[in-house]
C-alpha cells in the first residue's frame, strides 16, 4: 500500500466535520499499519493536525486511534508510547472544559493512555482483548499474586471505559432521537469500541475472581467483590440503554448481562456464568469496499507491466539514419565517399542510443524485481493466513476436547449424586433402627420408674416420673419430625441438582454441535485459501517465463554493444587533453583543502566550548532539581506524604551507586572531553536520585517517633546541602577535577544507616535465621500437638477415676473427640512437612534449603505464621477442655477453640500448597488430612453440644400459682432482659469486627505486607 494513500485517508478520517468517521478511511489506516508494521506514518500525519485547538478534531482522532490500538499491527502500541506525555498534556488541557466535546476528549484520552499502559504491562493480551481460557491462565503464570494484581488493573481499565460511556450519554439529550442525527452519531460511534472492550473485561474479571476465591479467604477479597458489584450495575444499565438506540441496532448486537451478579462465594456458580458475546453483523459488499479491495490488490501485485513492442528499435534507427541506413547502416559499400564529420555524428548518435537502451533495460530489470518482490510478499501473506487458519482449527479442536472433558465431569457428578442418594437411604434405615432402639430403652426406663414407685409408694414421685417420660416422648417426636423434614429436604435438593445437571448436559451438547459447524466452516475457508495459493503459483511461473525472455533480449543488446566498442576506442584519444586540465583542477582542490582544515580547527574550538556549556547547563538543572526537593520539605501539602524505611534504603543505595558512576564519568571527561554525554547523564541521574532520597527521607520521618524524625529530617537537609556544594564545584572548570564527593557520600551513608534501623524486624532476619526459624516453628507445632494429646489422655484418666454416671459419659465423649482432632492435626502437620520438603527440593536448584527460604521470604513468613497459629490453637483448646471437664469452663469456649483450629489449619494448608505442583502426591495427602481436621472439628462441636444438653437441667416453668399482675410483671422483666441481651450481642459483634480488623493490620505489619511497592503519598 502506498503510504501517501494512508496519509490521505488519515486526513479524511480526522477532520472538523461533526459526523461519524467513515469506515473505509479507518480500514485504510488499519491496513496501512499492517503494511508498514508500525504507526510511524500515522503519527507523522497526526502531529501536523491542530488537535489542541479543535475539540471535534481531537474526538475523531481518539476514535481512529482506538481502532488502531484494537485492530492495527501489534507494534502500534509500542510506537505510540513515545507520544504518551503529549496525550497526557492534551487530556489535562481539555479537562478544563466542563461541557461539550472538551470534557469527552479528556475522558477518552485517559482511556487510551490506560489501554496502552495495560497492554505494555501485560504483553500477552492482544489489542482486541480476545483470549482463550488457557491463554488467560498463562497470563497470570499460575501465581495468585499476579492474578490479584491483574484483577485490579482490569478494574481500573473497565472504570475508564464506564466513565466514557457515562460521559457520552450525559452529554446527549435522550428525550430526542439523537442517534439518527449526524452530531449524535459522531458522539456514539466510539462507543462500539468501548462495548467490545467492556464485554471482554467483564468476562475475564468474573473468571479471575472465581480463581482468586478458590485460593484466598473471602474476607481478603471483600473489596474486589464490592468494586465488581458497582461496575456490574453500571455496565448492565449502559448495555441496556445502548441496545435501545436505533444507531446501534444496525451496527452491533449488544449482549445483556444476567439479572444478578455471580455469587463468588459459591464455586459451582462459575458453571452458570455465560460469557457475553458482542456480534457485529457482516457488512454487505459496497462500491467503497470493492474499491478498497482493488487498492489493496493493486498494492500487493502490480499487474500493469508495460510491454514494449518489438519494433521500437527499428523505427528509431530509421529515423536517425534514414531508410538506406537500415540496409547498410554503416555505409560500408560507399565508405570511400563518407566524410569525417558524418562518422563522428554517427558515433555520437550510436552512443546516445546505447545509453537509452541501457536505461530501458535497467527499467525492465527494476520492474521485474519489483513484481517478483510483490508476488513474494503476497505468497508470504497467504502462507501466514494459512498458518492462522490452521491455528484456529487446532484451537477449535482444543475447545472440542475441553467440552468433552466437561461432559465427562458432569457424568461423574451425576454418579456422585446417585451415590449420595444411596447413602441417604442408608441414613434413613439407621434412623429407623435408632428409633426402635430408643423405644426399647424407653420401655425399660418406664419399668424401672414403676418399680421405684412401688417401693417408695409415693404418688407424687410417680407423677413426676410420668411427667419426665412425657417430656422425653415429646422430644422423641420432635426429633423424629425434624429427621423426616431433613430427609425430605435432602431428597428435593438432590432432585433439583440432578435436573440442573441434565440441563447443563443439554447445553453442552448444543455448544458441541455449534463448534463442529464452525470447524467445517474453517475447513472450507482453508480449501479456498489453498486454491488462491495455486493461482498465485501459476502467476509466478508466468513471471519467470517473462524474466527468461528479458534475459535473452539482454544478451542480444550486449552483443550489439561489443560491436560498437571498437568505434568508441577512437573517442578515448580525446581524454588526454582532459587529463591535463584535471591536474590543474587537483592543484586548485589542494588549496581548498588547506582552507577547509583551518576552518575545521576553528569549529573544533567552538565544539569544545559547546561541550562545556552543555555540562554547565546540566549541572545547573541538577541544582534546580535538588533545590526543588529541599523546597518540598517546607510545603504543607508534603506533611500528608508517607514512605517506608525499606524504600528509603533502596533510594540511598541507588544514589551511592550513581556516585561511583559520576566519579568514573568525570575521570573520562577529564581524559577526553568528547565523553561529555556520559558525564551529563550521570549528573542528571544523581540529581534525580538525591532529590528522591530527600523527599522519601522526609516522608519516612512522618511515620517514626519525633526524636528519630528530627534526626532524619536534619540528615536529608544536610545531604541536600552537600549535593548543592558538590554541584557548585563541578560548575567551575578549574575546580571540576578537585571536586570532592566524600561529604555527600558520608551524608548518604548516614541516611542509609538510619533507614536500616527503622526497617521492620522481620526484614532483619539473616539467611540462616530465617531458614532455622521455619524448622523451629514446625517442630514447635508438632511438639505442641503431641503435648496436647498427652494432656487430653491424662484428663481422660482423671475423669474416669473421679466422675460417674452422665458426667463421666459426657467427659469421655468430649475428650475422645478432642483426641481425634489432635491426631488429625498431627497428620496434617506431617503432610505439610513432606509437601514443603518437595517444594524446596523442586524449586531451590543448586541453592541450599535456607537460601530457598530466604529467596521466597513472603512464602516462608506465611508458613511461620500458620504454624504458630496451629500450635497456639491446640494449646488453648486443651486448656478449655480441662476447664470444661473440671466443671469450671464454658462449653462455648471449647466450640470457639475448635473453629479457631480449623481456620488455622486452613491457613497452613493454603500456605503449604501455594507453590506446590498440582500433581504432587503429598499435596493429595495434605488435602485428605485437611478434610480429616474439618470432620474432627465438627465432631468436637457436636459432642460438646450433646454433652451440654445432657448436663444442663431444664427447669419446668409452672405459672399456675401466679396472678395476672405477677405474670404481667414477669413478662415485662423478660422483655427488659431480651432487650439488654440484644444490645449486648450487637456490641459484642461490633467489638469482634474491630478485633478482626486490628488483627489483620498487625499481621500485615509483622509480615511486611505492601512494603515492596510502597512509595510517597
Amino acid at each position: 500500500m502506498d503510504l501517501s494513500k494512508m496519509a490521505v485517508s488519515i486526513n479524511k478520517a480526522i477532520n472538523t466535520q461533526e459526523v461519524a468517521v467513515k469506515e473505509k478511511h479507518a480500514r485504510t489506516c488499519i491496513l496501512g499499519t499492517h503494511h508498514e508494521k508500525g504507526a510511524h506514518t500515522f503519527w507523522a500525519a497526526v502531529n501536523r493536525l491542530p488537535l489542541s485547538s479543535n475539540a471535534v478534531l481531537c474526538w475523531k482522532f481518539c476514535h481512529v486511534f482506538h481502532k488502531l490500538l484494537r485492530d492495527g499491527h501489534p507494534n502500534v502500541i509500542k510506537d505510540s508510547m513515545r507520544n504518551k506525555a503529549d496525550l497526557s498534556d492534551m487530556s489535562r488541557m481539555w479537562g478544563h472544559l466542563s461541557e461539550g466535546y472538551g470534557k469527552l476528549c479528556s475522558i477518552y484520552l485517559k482511556l487510551l493512555i490506560t489501554k496502552m499502559e495495560f497492554h505494555i504491562k501485560n504483553p500477552r493480551f492482544p489489542g482486541n482483548l480476545q483470549m482463550s481460557n488457557r491463554q488467560l491462565d498463562e497470563a497470570g503464570e499460575n501465581d495468585v499474586n499476579n492474578f490479584f494484581q491483574l484483577t485490579v488493573e482490569m478494574f481500573d481499565y473497565l472504570e475508564c471505559e464506564l466513565n466514557l460511556f457515562l460521559g457520552v450519554f450525559s452529554s446527549l439529550d435522550m428525550s430526542r432521537s439523537v442517534s439518527v442525527t449526524a452530531a449524535g452519531q459522531c458522539r456514539l460511534a466510539p462507543l462500539i469500541q468501548v462495548i467490545l472492550d467492556s464485554s471482554h473485561l467483564y468476562d475475564y474479571t468474573v473468571k479471575l475472581l472465581f480463581k482468586l476465591h478458590s485460593c484466598l479467604p473471602a474476607d481478603t477479597l471483600q473489596g474486589h467483590r464490592d468494586r465488581f458489584q458497582e461496575q456490574f450495575k453500571k455496565l448492565k444499565s449502559l448495555f441496556y440503554r445502548s441496545s435501545n438506540l436505533q444507531y446501534f441496532k444496525r451496527l452491533i448486537q449488544i449482549p445483556q448481562l444476567p439479572e444478578n451478579p455471580p455469587n463468588f462465594l459459591r464455586a459451582s456458580a462459575l458453571s452458570e456464568h455465560i460469557s457475553p458475546v458482542v456480534v457485529i453483523p457482516a457488512e454487505s459488499s459496497s462500491p467503497e469496499t470493492e474499491h478498497m479491495v482493488d487498492l489493496v490488490t493493486e498494492d500487493l501485485v502490480d499487474t500493469d507491466i508495460p510491454v514494449q513492442p518489438a519494433t521500437v528499435v527499428e523505427p528509431r534507427f530509421d529515423d536517425l539514419f534514414g531508410t538506406s541506413a537500415a540496409t547498410d547502416p554503416f555505409n560500408f559499400n560507399n565508405q570511400n565517399g563518407m566524410r569525417k564529420d558524418d562518422k563522428d555524428r554517427l558515433i555520437e548518435q550510436l552512443t546516445r542510443e546505447i545509453q537509452a537502451l541501457r536505461e530501458e533495460l535497467e527499467s525492465f530489470r527494476l520492474e521485474s524485481g519489483r513484481l517478483c518482490q510483490a508476488l513474494r510478499g503476497r505468497v508470504n501473506e497467504l502462507e501466514a493466513e494459512l498458518a492462522e487458519q490452521s491455528h484456529l482449527r487446532m484451537q477449535a479442536l482444543g475447545e472440542s476436547e475441553f467440552l468433552r472433558a466437561e461432559l465427562d465431569d458432569l457424568r461423574r457428578v451425576k454418579e456422585d449424586t446417585e451415590k449420595e442418594q444411596r447413602s441417604l437411604t442408608e441414613i434413613e434405615r439407621k434412623a429407623v433402627a435408632n428409633e426402635q432402639r430408643y423405644v426399647k430403652l424407653k420401655e425399660k426406663y418406664t419399668e424401672l420408674v414403676q418399680s421405684h414407685a412401688d417401693l417408695l409408694r409415693k404418688n407424687a414421685e410417680v407423677t413426676r416420673q410420668m411427667t419426665v417420660a412425657r417430656a422425653a416422648q415429646d422430644e422423641v417426636d420432635s426429633v423424629r419430625r425434624e429427621m423426616q423434614e431433613k430427609v425430605k429436604a435432602a431428597q428435593e435438593a438432590a432432585e433439583r441438582q440432578e435436573q440442573e445437571q441434565v440441563e447443563q448436559l443439554q447445553e453442552l451438547q448444543r455448544e458441541l454441535i455449534s463448534s463442529r459447524v464452525e470447524l467445517d466452516t474453517l475447513k472450507s475457508i482453508m480449501a479456498s485459501s489453498q486454491q488462491s495459493s495455486e493461482e498465485l503459483s501459476s502467476q509466478l511461473s508466468t513471471v519467470e517465463s517473462e524474466k527468461v525472455e528479458l534475459a535473452g533480449s539482454l544478451l542480444k543488446k550486449e552483443e550489439e554493444l561489443a560491436g560498437l566498442g571498437e568505434e568508441l576506442e577512437h573517442v578515448q584519444s580525446s581524454l588526454a587533453s582532459e587529463r591535463e586540465s584535471g591536474v590543474k583542477t587537483a592543484e586548485a582542490l589542494q588549496n581548498q583543502l588547506n582552507e577547509k582544515e583551518s576552518r575545521e580547527q576553528a569549529l573544533e574550538r567552538q565544539l569544545v566550548a559547546a561541550r562545556w556549556s552543555t555540562l554547565q547547563g546540566a549541572v545547573e538543572e541538577a541544582e534546580r532539581i535538588v533545590q526543588d526537593s529541599l523546597a518540598q520539605l517546607d510545603d504543607p501539602a508534603h506533611i500528608s506524604c508517607t514512605s517506608s524505611a525499606d524504600y528509603l534504603a533502596s533510594r540511598c543505595q541507588a544514589s551511592l551507586d550513581c556516585m561511583d558512576r559520576l566519579h568514573s564519568a568525570r575521570d573520562g571527561y577529564l581524559a577526553d572531553n568528547t565523553g561529555v554525554s556520559e558525564l551529563v547523564r550521570a549528573v542528571t541521574h544523581l540529581a534525580h536520585l538525591v532529590g528522591d532520597t530527600i523527599v522519601q527521607g522526609s516522608a519516612t520521618s512522618h511515620m517514626v517517633p519525633v526524636e528519630q524524625a528530627d534526626a532524619l529530617s536534619d540528615s536529608v537537609k544536610a545531604c541536600g546541602a552537600e549535593a548543592l556544594a558538590l554541584l557548585g564545584q563541578m560548575k567551575e572548570q578549574e575546580s571540576l577535577a578537585t571536586a570532592d564527593s566524600a561529604t555527600l557520600r558520608a551524608a548518604l551513608d548516614g541516611i542509609l544507616a538510619t533507614a536500616e534501623k527503622l526497617r521492620p524486624r522481620g526484614l532483619e532476619l539473616q539467611q540462616g535465621e530465617l531458614g532455622d526459624l521455619v524448622e523451629q516453628e514446625m517442630a514447635a507445632t508438632s511438639a505442641a500437638v503431641e503435648s496436647a494429646a498427652a494432656r487430653i489422655e491424662d484428663m481422660l484418666n482423671k475423669s474416669r477415676a473421679v466422675d460417674t454416671g452422665v458426667k463421666m459419659e459426657v467427659n469421655e465423649r468430649i475428650l475422645a473427640s478432642c483426641t481425634d482432632l489432635m491426631q488429625a492435626i498431627k497428620e496434617l502437620v506431617l503432610s505439610s512437612k513432606d509437601l514443603q520438603r518437595d517444594i524446596v527440593d523442586s524449586g531451590r536448584g543448586a541453592a541450599s534449603m535456607k537460601e530457598f527460604y530466604v529467596k521466597n521470604s513472603r512464602w516462608t513468613e506465611g508458613l511461620i505464621s500458620a504454624s504458630k497459629a496451629v500450635g497456639w490453637g491446640a494449646t488453648v483448646m486443651v486448656d478449655a477442655a480441662d476447664l470444661v471437664v473440671q466443671g469450671k469452663g464454658k462449653y462455648e469456649e471449647l466450640m470457639v477453640c475448635s473453629h479457631e483450629i480449623a481456620a488455622s489449619t486452613a491457613q497452613l494448608v493454603a500456605a503449604s500448597k501455594v507453590k506446590a505442583d498440582k500433581d504432587n502426591a503429598n499435596l493429595g495427602r495434605l488435602k485428605l488430612a485437611s478434610k480429616g481436621v474439618t470432620q474432627a472439628t465438627a465432631g468436637v462441636v457436636a459432642s460438646t453440644k450433646s454433652g451440654k444438653s445432657q448436663i444442663e437441667e431444664k427447669d419446668t416453668m409452672d405459672f399456675s400459682s401466679m396472678t395476672l399482675t405477677q405474670i404481667k410483671r414477669q413478662e415485662m422483666d423478660s422483655q427488659v432482659s431480651v432487650l439488654e441481651l440484644e444490645t449486648k450481642l450487637q456490641k459484642e459483634r461490633e467489638r469482634l469486627g474491630e478485633l478482626r480488623k486490628k488483627h489483620y493490620e498487625l499481621a500485615g505489619v509483622a509480615e511486611g505486607w505492601g512494603e515492596e511497592g510502597e512509595g510517597t503519598g
